[in-house]
């Protein structure tokens, strides 16, 4: 289970004003895309697209936001840490 923290995204959307939102989402949550976008639509006005390219990071932006009128970018990413028995870190 992941906290998307939606509603920090919904605020800087309304804050800002912004129009046309793109979201970026590594592989694994992109089953949750559809959620992500029904809600900034329903909860800003904004339209809300996916980026279905690649996501390794904060540094992988997608070229051509401005053509296609992209005012604000949202990149999500996921990491899950697993405690193993017996681990300690160290190598």
């Amino acid at each position: 289970m992941y906290d998307l923290e939606l509603d920090r995204v919904i605020t800087r959307i309304k804050e800002k004003g912004h129009k046309m939102v793109m979201i970026q989402l590594p592989d694994g949550l992109k089953p949750k895309a559809k959620h992500i976008v029904d809600t900034i639509r329903k909860e800003t006005g904004a339209e809300a697209i996916i980026w279905m390219g690649s996501c390794y990071g904060g540094c992988d932006i997608p070229f051509g936001l401005e053509q296609l009128g992209v005012d604000f970018l949202v990149q999500w990413g996921h990491n899950q840490y697993l405690k193993e028995e017996g681990w300690s870190g160290e190598e």
